[in-house]
């Protein structure tokens, strides 16, 4: 039996790490396999924003690999996925990435989705965010990346964090193709 492609997530340490348990969750809740990188910066957000620690995550995901773990399937194009979420992304590792620079197994498994153009979304957390940053972002965006910025969805009328985190989980899967029922979009609501 051949094992169904994951989708990569990717934990990095900037602020949001609500944010990628949600995407997460509804991915098991789609029954989508998971395969799992957190930084040592996204292990400290984790911990700090949703006092967990990564082994809490093992139920959520097929597998689950340490950054300094270069030689997982996930750091070699011959293995298929179905795309990676870096969510949140830290301006150090969307700096990395647009340079170049794959020393870790996050930044490496970016550097395959997009030698072998697979879908690859990044959710920046940073503001203001400073040129430079911004920089990395347009060529991260020229090379084909979805820059999916963490901003609260105002017109929906979120009346939670909860609400706010939903929608950002959501638009992630949206980018990624598997459906889900974590908002409902513009007019959806019949107004």
């Amino acid at each position: 039996m051949v094992e169904e492609a994951p989708i990569v997530v990717g934990v990095s340490g900037a602020s949001g790490a609500p944010i990628a348990v949600r995407v997460l969750e509804a991915l098991r809740d789609a029954g989508v396999p998971v395969a799992l990188v957190i930084s040592r910066g996204g292990q400290v957000v984790l911990r700090e924003e949703a006092g967990l620690e990564p082994d809490a995550l093992r139920g959520l995901v097929r597998d689950l690999y340490g950054d300094e773990d270069l030689a997982a399937p996930i750091a070699s194009g011959s293995r298929a996925t179905r795309g990676m979420a870096i969510v949140p992304c830290s301006s150090n590792t969307a700096a990395r990435v647009a340079l170049g620079l794959g020393d870790t197994l996050l930044t490496r498994t970016a550097h395959v989705h997009l030698k072998e153009r697979r879908r690859l979304v990044i959710v920046p957390r940073e503001t203001p965010l400073p040129t430079i940053l911004l920089r990395h972002l347009a060529a991260l965006s020229e090379l084909g990346v979805v820059v999916l910025d963490a901003a609260p969805p105002y017109y929906l009328h979120p009346k939670t964090v909860q609400d706010q985190t939903d929608y950002l989980a959501g638009k992630v899967l949206d980018h990624l193709g598997v459906p889900h029922h974590l908002y409902r979009g513009w007019k959806e609501d019949g107004r």
